[in-house]
């Protein structure tokens, strides 16, 4: 059977504070591996209203009820509260993630910031934010990430350079099916190795052809049924670690069932040392379930 990679995405300080312990406790109780993404600098989640003038964010909204799962506090900080930061705050639980065994990682320094602006700015800004969150990474835990996965999956080739500069050794930044090397358009190598996130997310399928937290995770199941290919799952501290944990929980029950182990994005890598890789651009696609345009794994380039 597969490998399951779970990459957790914390995105605000409420997820830092309430879910990231939560799961933590979650992971070790059923014997599961994990990495976590840290997002490290300021929590500015109420400068996401700006994204409803994107199409399908407010549908999305209604679908995934963003209050409940972020609190009305977490959405107004950066607009009418002040944002706090993440790293400053929290670096002793931060820390005590790595002590308790799974691997750690960045996600981004201010998550809205990256999700908003990376596709509109140049490759020095790109360059810019990766320093800064590295920077903190480093700061609190003594030595610097290997592994990063993007803030919304927003994501390009400057950001590829951007981690590569940061000498980061493998990324979860895009969607696609496998692992792979990103390259330009004239086949040059951008970045470290990307390990895609492969399924959908809990978020993206309640609402959805009936879908909702009693039986979503049944919908994961059937996709993984019988399948011997890795994959890689993301979930969110804010939701799988607060509301929807028993959805998690059933859902990891079952792929325990199923034959699957439940690993870390390292193992993947590990298991991925030696091999020649596949060459795949980065471009720019809808997900469904998901507002905007995310970064996908693109076409084998020779």
């Amino acid at each position: 059977m597969a490998r399951i990679a779970l990459k957790v995405d914390v995105d605000t300080w409420r997820g830092t504070r309430l879910g990231v312990p939560a799961l933590v406790d979650l992971f070790r109780a059923e014997g599961a591996d994990a990495t976590f993404l840290f997002s490290l600098g300021p929590d500015h989640t109420g400068r996401a209203v700006l994204r409803a003038l994107r199409p399908g964010f407010l549908k999305k909204v209604a679908r995934t009820s963003v209050l409940e799962h972020y609190g009305l506090r977490t959405l107004l900080y950066g607009m009418l509260l002040p944002g706090p930061d993440i790293g400053l705050r929290e670096a002793p639980l931060l820390r005590s993630v790595r002590d308790a065994g799974f691997e750690v990682g960045v996600h981004c320094w201010d998550h809205v910031r990256w999700q908003d602006h990376l596709l509109r700015e140049d490759d020095a800004w790109a360059a810019r934010e990766m320093a800064r969150a590295v920077k903190r990474f480093t700061e609190i835990f003594g030595c610097p990430p290997r592994v990063h996965g993007a803030a919304g999956w927003q994501f390009h080739d400057g950001a590829a350079r951007a981690e590569a500069a940061q000498e980061i050794r493998s990324a979860s930044d895009v969607r696609g099916t496998h692992p792979f090397v990103p390259v330009n358009a004239a086949g040059e190598t951008l970045g470290p190795t990307q390990f895609p996130t492969t399924l959908p997310t809990l978020d993206e399928l309640i609402g959805l052809d009936g879908a909702d937290a009693g039986n979503v995770h049944t919908r994961l199941l059937e996709r993984t049924a019988g399948q011997s290919q890795d994959q890689v799952f993301t979930l969110h501290a804010e939701l799988e670690g607060q509301r929807l944990m028993p959805v998690l929980s059933r859902l990891m029950a079952g792929w325990v069932r199923q034959g699957h182990t439940l690993v870390a994005l390292r193992t993947l890598e590990w298991a991925a040392h030696g091999m020649t890789l596949p060459r795949h651009t980065i471009v720019q696609q809808e997900v469904p379930g998901r507002s905007g345009r995310l970064a996908v794994q693109g076409p084998c380039i020779g």
